[in-house]
């Protein structure tokens, strides 16, 4: 989704915005623009393209002066991406200066009214509504910007995280939050802002993250105050140490952050497992579930809410949960969830799951659990993002920061925090014997080893890479655990190298995909002896028959499969419930360098952002 970057100091604010508005590509966008107060004046630059076209916009033609300033990456809602509707917005008196991440549903109507009331509008956006709303506020009622924001906002149906400021009173800018996230950066004597913590890891660690309904006055020389927009009480800022820091967020030599997201999974499935995974002790130790077991154990069923590649983790924890604690899971499109009458009642636990922790349909998703009486967990990356607060329990995946719109060490490390929660219930209820469990956990903590195993194929998978980086077509299918990884395998795909490429379920093949089946047609299949392999060996034999190009992934030293196959990638053994975090693995390389190869900008594929946080 958009980005939001501000500064208010004793620094020049373009280079702090502009290296913030680089640390927020990775959220996706279209245009990118940049307003400064130089001491008289506005300087505005924006444009169409990336930020490093913005940079040279603005070299040909604005002062970069100036300790004040807001930066903005928009990704396009209302009006097509070109320079008059990329933000920064002015109010139609050029006084208020405005950017906005979200949507605004009413602006039509708004609209209208300012017009007969004499603005006038030079963009198709939304965001330019609500900078005039606010002005025109602060005219008529004779308030503050502080005040005038409040009020036009109680006017405004939608979400939104807005930073804006008077050029009349440049010492303070005003922001608020509703349903996209926003941080505002403590330092000596200034302040950050941003949608996320990652633009000024490097200036301070110290932040606060607003909350939903909440606005806050930036003001130099004093300290933040922070009031709810609907009722206008204060709240005591909380402000939190971050704990990343910035080689977290650089590439570190790999040519793209995906590819480093994928080469740091070992060691993300470590942390995640930390602490929580005690193999000598023979416990899983959780503070999230071990505090609420009795809610997980009266459960009639879990309900998994989520969306993109967090529902495939969900569609994995599915057969886990069912396997190992024989407790009945549905699993649950956030975006379809909230919007039929779902049936939920106080028996149900709901698990909602996202990277970001910001997902606005995951988000909407908890909210309906929550009135309806259900227990609602939340398993996320992100500290202090708005599902961790949102939810009555959770678990942090502990990935690091995951630059790359395409999720890799999201999945594995998703699937890993499920995998562990499924095993504690297990044992509680008494599903599995103390053998099974014990070698469960020996291997959850072997996989981070495996997956290194497993990344060794790299170079083999280039080569295959290029055999089929012109193809038009790819056809992903698994059996059991891993048919969410043919769907996840195909997504990534999809999203990277723009190929079109379906995953399904391989009994399903018969039942239409097969007419597809072609000497043109790369056929993507999960192969491991874990788990129907005799059936799986059946359906590539019908593949082969049809003359289907077959990249198989086996377990290592398979020997049937690689018989049939005309590529083979072999992922370490384990047992079957696991294998999803190891099959993933040359399927998220596979995708990545074919995208590479087809010139693709890997880490901000077009059309899509990182955190959806609009509908």
């Amino acid at each position: 989704m958009c980005g939001i970057v501000g500064y208010i100091g004793h620094r020049d604010a373009y280079p702090i915005l502009i290296k913030g508005l680089k640390r927020l590509e990775y959220r996706g966008y279209d245009s990118a623009g940049i307003a400064l107060f130089d001491g008289s004046d506005i300087q505005l630059s924006k444009t169409k393209g990336k930020v490093s076209d913005l940079e040279e916009r603005a070299n040909a033609e604005i002062s970069k002066n100036g300790s004040l300033g807001i930066g903005h990456t928009r990704w396009a809602t209302h009006g097509v991406p070109n320079d008059i509707n990329s933000h920064p917005h002015y109010s139609s008196s050029g006084d208020l200066v405005i950017i906005h991440n979200g949507i605004i549903e009413n602006y039509d109507s708004i609209k209208k009214e300012l017009i007969n009331r004499g603005y006038t509008f030079k963009s198709d956006t939304d965001t330019e509504v609500l900078v005039n709303l606010i002005e025109d506020v602060k005219k008529n009622e004779g308030v503050k910007l502080g005040k005038a924001v409040q009020i036009a906002l109680n006017q405004v149906i939608g979400a939104y995280a807005i930073a804006v400021f008077d050029k009349s009173k440049p010492d303070e800018i005003v922001v608020a939050r509703l349903g996209s996230p926003l941080a505002i950066g403590i330092g000596e004597d200034e302040f950050f802002i941003a949608s996320d913590a990652t633009p000024f890891i490097e200036y301070t660690n110290k932040t606060i993250y607003l909350e939903d309904e909440e606005m806050a006055i930036v003001r130099i020389g004093k300290k933040v105050k922070i009031r709810k927009i609907h009722d206008d009480s204060l709240v005591d800022p909380y402000i939190q140490e971050l704990q990343l820091n910035l080689e977290q967020i650089e590439k570190g030599g790999y040519d793209h952050f995906m590819l480093k997201e994928i080469y740091e999974q070992p060691d993300a499935i470590v942390d995640t497992y930390r602490g929580r995974l005690l193999v000598d002790e023979g416990i899983i130790r959780m503070a999230g579930v071990d505090d609420n077991i009795e809610k997980f154990l009266n459960a009639n069923r879990i309900i998994i809410v989520a969306c993109g590649t967090s529902w495939h983790a969900g569609l994995v924890a599915e057969y886990i949960f069912e396997e190992f604690a024989r407790i009945p899971v549905e699993v649950e499109y956030a975006s379809e969830f909230r919007y039929r009458n779902p049936v939920i009642n106080e028996k149900d636990v709901v698990i909602a799951i996202s990277q970001s922790g910001e997902t606005a349909d995951t988000l909407a998703a908890i909210k309906l659990a929550k009135e309806n009486g259900a227990f609602v967990f939340g398993v996320c990356n992100v500290v202090g993002s708005s599902i961790a607060r949102e939810t009555d329990a959770g678990a942090y995946t502990h990935a690091g920061p995951e630059i790359g719109v395409a999720s890799t060490k999201a999945f594995t490390t998703q699937i890993t925090v499920l995998s562990l929660i499924a095993l504690t219930l297990a044992k509680a209820k008494g599903k599995l014997s103390k053998s099974d469990y014990h070698l469960y956990l020996n291997e959850l903590e072997l996989i981070p080893k495996k997956v290194l195993k497993a990344l060794t194929a790299n170079e083999h998978i280039i080569k295959i890479s290029e055999t089929y980086k012109d193809a038009s077509n790819f056809l992903y299918l698994g059996r059991g655990f891993n048919f969410p990884v043919a769907l996840e395998g195909a997504l990534k795909l999809k999203e990277i190298s723009y190929i079109h490429a379906e995953g399904y379920p391989a009994a399903e093949m018969k039942h239409g995909p097969i007419a597809l089946i072609d000497e043109q047609m790369p056929v993507v299949v999960i192969a491991t002896k874990k788990g129907h392999y005799e059936k799986v060996v059946s359906n590539i034999q019908e593949i082969k028959s049809r003359h289907g190009k077959i990249i198989a992934v086996v377990t290592e030293g398979d020997i049937m499969v690689s018989e049939l196959a005309d590529h083979v990638i072999e992922v370490p053994e384990t047992v079957e419930a696991f294998t999803p975090l190891l099959t993933t693995i040359p399927l998220q390389l596979l995708s990545y360098h074919i995208a590479v190869m087809r010139n693709c900008n890997v880490d901000q594929p077009r059309n899509l952002a990182k955190s959806v946080t609009v509908e």
